[in-house]
């Protein structure tokens, strides 16, 4: 999972000035873009066209497999649900759904801490912090 179009170690939180957001997007020739790296899943919808005109642009963190950072130990993916009347023009004829999925936070963190990695890495995944 990318976490920007621009850098590997660039991270899209959710926070991230809207100006900022436009311009990574409209630089990626993106009108959805899907991107992880910060664990916290979240859609925001930016205009870039007008009121007259108008050009939205998604913007999708889809979350994490594992190692939350957002109190929801679950995993969490994304739908995106378009069809043929799916347009750039209505920002609601995309959908975007989060969906939790439960899985066994403690055999993954033993496993963790079985492995040459940092046992701080077990203890985040029963933390979701």
């Amino acid at each position: 999972m990318i976490s920007s179009p621009r850098r590997i170690n660039e991270y899209l939180f959710e926070d991230r000035e809207e100006k900022s957001m436009i311009r990574i997007l409209e630089q990626a020739n993106a009108d959805v873009l899907c991107f992880g790296h910060t664990h916290k899943p979240y859609h925001r919808i930016f205009n870039t066209g007008d009121v007259q005109k108008p050009h939205f642009r998604h913007a999708i963190n889809i979350g994490s497999i594992g190692k939350p950072k957002d109190g929801d130990p679950r995993s969490c993916y994304v739908i995106l649900h378009l069809d043929s009347k799916t347009s750039v023009t209505n920002n609601e004829s995309l959908s975007v759904e989060f969906r939790r999925v439960e899985y066994d936070v403690e055999k993954a963190a033993k496993a963790v801490e079985n492995s040459p990695l940092p046992n701080e890495y077990g203890e985040m995944l029963r933390k979701a912090i």
